[in-house]
């Protein structure tokens, strides 16, 4: 439970090295969060390095020695399986747990949060003692639809996920780096991380496919997404694709709603939502992009336009997938936690 010592928080980040694990850390540094005490978890490859963040230094252990006993925070940055395995260690010793995998998206007992859409669900954390940050195309899209689900309703949500090799991690990135190196040299680009070959291609494929075609990540977003607009039976169809880019995501979006919404109503009400940046400028040619949306904190939001179908919009987004679609939304459930829910920490 939190209630914040005279020195601040005690903080460990699980995956501290890692794409997420790191942004992590430089969040909490640019937003001040009162740090007392960090601790950071990663592999072999990376214990003993030395990691600053505002006034600490903290070495980075392997995860096997973590110490959770006096820690009030835990971020877990390192995908499922270390999720499944480290969890409920932490939770055990008296710590709350926010995780960017989506290992418990379907858990009843663990909230679903993007501050800016649903933050009291996070006074659910104390069934379990963890808070879901869910993946960036879950973020983009609640970001985008609760203004529009307020004002008009949502009956079904179709979307397109351009996803990209960040999204795999450090060697997602390095996979890209020499397929585009051996390709460039007139030589056949080899694939270890991904399905196919990633460099001048895309493929619609994110994750393992299930029965019935989906993709894994594809269901969990569509979850997630029904958990954060509190709609568990909103038809939801995604369709996720990896791109050859480093880092930012694009949606493509077609949303039906429950009454007319003209784009310029659409417009007006982005204009005004928490966490939304609106480009949409037809005669400039502005709209987002995933480069344009690395280093942003806001889901940006363009192309808006009215679908010839009945009550439907069509819409385009952006948003960084390791800040706001990660390492930020995190760091933002922690800022709620501490500054909501006195009890964290008081033990």
């Amino acid at each position: 439970m939190l209630g914040m010592k005279s020195s601040g928080y005690s903080v460990a980040v699980v995956g501290a090295t890692g794409l997420v694990g790191s942004e992590i850390v430089a969040v909490l540094e640019q937003r001040q969060f009162p740090l007392g005490d960090l601790q950071l978890y990663a592999s072999i490859r990376s214990a003993g390095d030395e990691v600053s963040c505002g006034t600490l230094t903290a070495r980075v252990e392997v995860i096997e020695g973590a110490r959770f006993a006096d820690t009030d925070l835990v971020f877990f940055a390192a995908g499922e399986q270390v999720s499944a395995q480290w969890i409920e260690r932490a939770t055990e010793a008296g710590a709350i747990v926010i995780d960017t995998s989506p290992l418990l998206v379907e858990d009843p007992d663990v909230p679903v949060v993007v501050p800016e859409v649903n933050p009291s669900d996070i006074k659910g954390y104390t069934d379990r003692n963890v808070i879901l940050s869910p993946a960036a195309p879950a973020v983009a899209l609640a970001v985008g639809l609760k203004p529009l689900q307020a004002a008009a309703g949502i009956v079904r949500v179709v979307a397109s996920i351009f996803e990209p090799v960040s999204g795999a991690g450090r060697a997602g990135i390095a996979e890209l780096q020499q397929q585009v190196v051996e390709l460039m040299s007139g030589r056949s680009a080899e694939t270890s991380i991904f399905p196919h070959r990633v460099a001048f291609n895309i493929f619609p494929q994110v994750g393992e496919l299930l029965a019935g075609g989906w993709a894994r990540g594809e269901s969990q977003v569509a979850v997630a997404l029904r958990r954060l607009l509190s709609e568990p039976s909103l038809p939801v169809s995604i369709t996720s694709m990896r791109v050859p880019v480093f880092y930012g995501e694009t949606l493509a979006l077609n949303v039906e709603t429950s009454t007319k919404l003209t784009a310029s109503e659409a417009r007006d009400i982005l204009l005004a939502a928490p966490g939304v940046l609106l480009q949409d400028t037809v005669e400039t040619s502005e709209y987002p992009t995933a480069a344009e949306a690395v280093g942003q904190d806001a889901t940006i939001i363009g192309r808006i336009r009215e679908d010839e179908s009945r009550n439907v919009l069509d819409l385009w987004m952006a948003i960084d997938n390791l800040r706001k679609g990660a390492a930020v939304n995190a760091v933002q459930i922690a800022e709620v936690l501490v500054r909501e829910y006195s009890e964290v920490g008081s033990r």
